[in-house]
């Protein structure tokens, strides 16, 4: 038979594409080209195919083959067809039995030797090639991310003479997956316990992880703002099993590929202050996800925020309303998901110290408010608590043993009850409330509606601020158990909202 036809899958942005790799061999000049719209990565494996074949003691046809790649329209990158592409020829010259490829999906990346070497996006591909009911052969060393996807039947292997032996006998080897662990049992081990003193920022912290909210603490050097921040991921409620693979699925397709040991674990991403807008949103020539769809329903901390670029903050605010990011180029268009949690970090003024009591402080008035404009009202307008994180105690410091603080544990128990009243009301976090549910849900008693419009009048706050502010009222009011936010959670909301101003 001189064709043969392997199903593979592409990948393209976060969806894995169905990909027919068809090979036909034909007589002429002995010869290999690749069509489909491949990319660079895609035309090399033409001679990592060769040597590989020939490694593994096959023969390489000395005829004119064709590799076509449907759809033609779909680009093709990076070395995941290199064994669909080597087995369709050997199943073309009839090396290796056709029949034994139906029901079957092909990833891997071939070395010269024929070593199998893992590819980006295998958990995705196999739930993609669950759903058509397709087992898939993939590198042993992608065996353990793809198997999340439970309904899939796993095929894995180290080399293609491996690969190949096992298809002439009729019989692939399965994968029986590592017992992976619960996730209630993969929490951070970084604990609240830890931070001494700070209640105004532990009860912030709180109540972002209640509600989902976003959060800026602004405070001298060596406050804790940092040490808060990456606490802030054990206080928050575990991943169902399906948000578990989401967040897996995304991790899969970034440029640090899955690590299983972060199984159940909501993501903390902390980029640098000079990152790009395009490593915060994602982009390249192919669409890839960036730190924004990295932290999916998880935590993204930018610290000393007023040192990121302007132009680079500024692509934050739509993800922040929407929950998504749509990235578009002239041939391509990619949709990521983004409900990321923001929490920032500032000092108060270029040097750090202002009020901090020290007296450490030589910044003009001037130079401290173009610092602070640096982060657009816009942007300051969408986070909903922002507080100031004053200097640590001394004597807090040093008798550590008497000042000892709630756990993450013990918090996180308030968190999940917390959670679970808004799951059960409208199902999902209140900070993620359209207007029309915060008309429904968030509306507080009269002595909480006449302090609001107070605040309005008085504090000039937008219409987004009014109803971040009601988003806010209505986690307190669940964090105590009241069935309507009063006078008291509005008066808290707007204070979270107002620290940063009046500091």
């Amino acid at each position: 038979m001189s064709l043969a036809t392997v199903h593979s899958r592409a990948q393209n942005g976060l969806n894995a594409d169905a990909v027919t790799v068809e090979v036909h061999l034909a007589n002429g000049l002995p010869g290999l080209a690749i069509v489909g719209l491949p990319e660079a990565a895609v035309r090399e494996s033409k001679d990592r195919v060769r040597a590989a074949i020939v490694t593994c003691g096959y023969e390489f046809p000395a005829r004119r083959i064709t590799v076509n790649l449907a759809p033609a329209d779909l680009p093709k990158e990076g070395g995941r067809f290199d064994l669909a592409i080597a087995l369709g020829i050997l199943a073309a010259s009839a090396q290796i039995p056709v029949a034994a490829l139906a029901g079957l999906e092909v990833l891997g990346e071939l070395s010269l030797s024929g070593e199998l070497r893992a590819v980006r996006g295998a958990l995705p591909a196999a739930l993609q090639a669950a759903r058509v009911d397709r087992a898939l052969l993939l590198p042993l060393a992608n065996a353990d991310e793809a198997a999340l996807a439970s309904a899939v039947r796993i095929h894995p292997a180290r080399h293609l003479a491996e690969v190949c032996g096992q298809l002439h006998a009729g019989q692939l080897e399965s994968y029986v997956p590592v017992a992976t662990a619960r996730i209630e049992a993969a929490l951070d081990t970084l604990d609240l316990a830890d931070v001494r003193g700070q209640p105004m920022a532990r009860r912030a912290l709180e109540i972002a992880a209640s509600g989902s909210h976003s959060l800026l603490m602004m405070g001298p050097p060596g406050s804790g703002k940092s040490m808060l921040a990456a606490r802030l991921s054990g206080i928050l409620p575990p991943l169902s099993e399906d948000e578990a693979i989401e967040v897996a699925a995304i991790a899969s397709v970034g440029a640090e590929g899955f690590d299983p040991s972060r199984w159940g674990r909501r993501p903390h991403r902390a980029p640098h202050h000079t990152a790009s807008g395009v490593a915060l949103v994602g982009g390249g020539a192919t669409p890839r996800p960036g730190e924004i769809t990295l932290s999916h329903l998880g935590t993204l901390f930018l610290d000393e925020l007023p040192e990121f670029d302007r132009r680079t903050l500024e692509v934050l605010r739509e993800p922040l309303e929407t929950g998504r990011i749509t990235i578009s180029r002239a041939a391509r268009q990619a949709d990521f998901p983004a409900r990321f949690q923001l929490v920032a970090a500032m000092n108060p003024c270029p040097c750090g110290y202002l009020g901090d009591g020290e007296g450490q402080c030589r910044c003009t008035p001037d130079q401290v408010s173009r610092y602070r404009a640096r982060i657009s009202g816009p942007l300051l307008d969408r986070i909903d608590l922002q507080i100031v994180v004053p200097r640590v105690e001394r004597a807090m410091l040093i008798d550590a043993a008497s000042h000892r603080s709630e756990s993450s544990a013990q918090v996180r128990e308030r968190v999940v009850a917390c959670r679970r009243r808004q799951l059960q009301r409208s199902g999902k976090p209140n900070a993620e409330l359209a207007p029309r549910e915060v008309e429904q849900f968030c509306m507080p008693d009269a002595a909480g509606k006449q302090l609001l419009e107070n605040a309005m009048n008085k504090l000039g706050l937008s219409a987004r601020a009014y109803h971040r502010i009601l988003r806010v009222a209505r986690t307190l009011a669940d964090m105590a158990g009241m069935e309507t936010p009063g006078s008291l959670h509005v008066a808290e909301a707007v204070r979270c909202r107002q620290l940063l101003r009046s500091a």
